[in-house]
């Protein structure tokens, strides 16, 4: 998967723009994500059920997966089953 592409969750209104991957299958809701929503929507896993928020970066703890929300929805970002997390803004400068 190369940086750039647009991934739609199965499984709620999420998607994502890719920033950085390896090999995996990155996962919204418990449910694989895709370029392409399908006809029928996937069942909302409980333990991917906590939300994704618009403008946000997730990353998993290795640093090889980092995604960007594009649209928010009631599903959680994973990859293979591990749970992404929301990256933290860089601190400021100090200006003293």
């Amino acid at each position: 998967m190369k940086p750039g592409t647009r991934l739609k969750s199965a499984a709620c209104d999420t998607e994502v723009m890719v920033i950085r991957a390896a090999e995996g299958q990155i996962e919204c809701g418990g449910a694989p994500m895709a370029e392409t929503k399908p006809a029928d929507p996937a069942p909302l896993a409980a333990d991917f059920s906590a939300g994704t928020l618009m403008g946000k970066r997730y990353i998993d703890a290795d640093g090889k997966y980092e995604l960007l929300c594009v649209k928010p929805g009631k599903g959680s970002l994973g990859v293979d089953g591990q749970a992404l997390v929301v990256k933290d803004a860089k601190p400021l400068p100090a200006s003293d």
